[in-house]
């Protein structure tokens, strides 16, 4: 189940709830009992390079196909 963050606008706490996706957007109150609340954006960590990945052309040249272009299926 995703977990959402939030910060109580009245004592400025900040806690995560685990709710389902549909979820989401619903009123949430803070543990101190506030209901002043809003939902925070969380930044999501992607592993991989800084660079971009090399292209191939559409008319062939090599590569390994399937799932990922042959770079990391064993």
């Amino acid at each position: 189940m995703p977990r959402y963050e939030f910060r109580c606008r009245t004592c400025g706490d900040t806690f995560e709830l685990s709710r389902p996706m549909a979820e989401s957007s619903a009123p949430a109150s803070c543990p101190a009992g506030h209901d002043d609340t809003v939902k925070l954006l969380s930044a999501v960590a992607v592993g991989g390079s800084s660079t971009a990945a090399p292209t191939q052309s559409a008319g062939g040249g090599g590569g390994g196909g399937g799932c990922c272009g042959g770079g990391c299926c064993g």
